[in-house]
């Protein structure tokens, strides 16, 4: 069950954060995305797009990778995952991973990325219980299941959807954070729906979350490794992740900022993503806008970091 220390943060501290969440005098309750939750993702885009593949590689449809994620759900649920519920997932291979996220949200339950922090350390900071990935012969057995999954547990927005281990402190990410980040990559990227996209990042982090899982279903791409139209890395690419942000103000119209905090993309280029801002100094960069995090597990580190209705991270 999802406890800890988001249930049990005091009001002061929640005010913080909300008044760093909002821009101006935009609050994240004032902006409208299409979708209320990463499970209305899925549902939302085989609505509409049913037939269109979305993975070139495996032949796979908008309505297949539904129906894998509807089996991965009641998978879950045959290991004692329930909606509420944190869970640890690993893997290496990013369909896998992709389905075992989808599966977790379409569930109701909250995934958890521990990075390279080891398994006890991970549950006593969070509760989790659990710990799963999925190989190819727990995949060949989630074939087998049904595809009939009814969700009893549908998340609100604002309610937790992912944690991340990617700077020692965990970050907690709510649906919204995820979904308007994503949102706001749209708008700037010049590829249209059903433009071939090839990502080239390592599946253990909220930059693979944001540009290798949620970003092509949301936007319509086809992931096409073989003959992309634009490739997302870390280097060499048409698009390269840059994760040194004192540097942000020198960042080319070709580099994308990334700060876990922010929910993943925090800049094109040195210009903020839409609903974010930012002002860096010599010593730290100060953010606010609607892909601000639901906080650090932390309360202490949320403490030194919310403050003048601004999130901090001193560099």
């Amino acid at each position: 069950m999802i406890i800890g220390l988001i249930s049990n943060m005091n009001s002061n501290m929640k005010k913080k954060i909300y008044q760093a969440q909002c821009i101006g005098n935009v609050e994240p309750i004032e902006y409208m995305i299409p979708y209320p939750s990463m499970r209305s993702l899925i549902e939302g885009q085989n609505i509409k797009y049913s037939k269109q593949i979305i993975i070139e590689d495996l032949s796979i449809t908008n309505f297949d990778f539904y129906n894998l994620v509807q089996k991965t759900a009641t998978w879950l649920l045959s290991k004692g995952l329930k909606p509420k519920d944190r869970l640890i997932i690993r893997g290496e291979d990013p369909f896998f991973k992709t389905i075992l996220l989808f599966g977790v949200w379409h569930l109701g339950a909250s995934a958890i990325l521990p990075g390279e922090v080891p398994t006890e350390v991970v549950k006593s900071k969070t509760t989790a219980s659990n710990e799963i990935s999925i190989n190819k012969r727990q995949f060949k057995i989630i074939l087998k299941l049904t595809n009939n999954f009814i969700p009893t547990y549908k998340p609100l927005l604002n309610e937790e959807a992912l944690i991340i281990f990617e700077k020692g402190s965990g970050i907690i990410l709510s649906h919204y954070n995820l979904l308007v980040n994503v949102n706001s990559i749209q708008k700037l990227l010049p590829y249209p729906s059903q433009s071939r996209i090839s990502i080239k990042l390592p599946c253990d982090s909220i930059s693979w979350v944001i540009f290798g899982s949620i970003l092509p279903i949301y936007s319509s791409y086809i992931i096409d490794n073989s003959a992309p139209d634009f490739t997302i890395g870390l280097k060499n690419c048409n698009l390269n992740l840059r994760f040194d942000l004192k540097n942000l103000l020198t960042f080319s119209d070709t580099d994308i900022g990334i700060c876990p905090e922010n929910s993943g993309c925090i800049s094109f280029g040195n210009s903020p993503i839409h609903l974010t801002n930012y002002i860096i100094s010599e010593k730290k960069l100060e953010i606010t806008g609607h892909s601000v995090m639901m906080g650090y597990l932390n309360e202490i580190t949320n403490e030194k970091s919310f403050y003048n209705k601004t999130l901090n991270l001193d560099f």
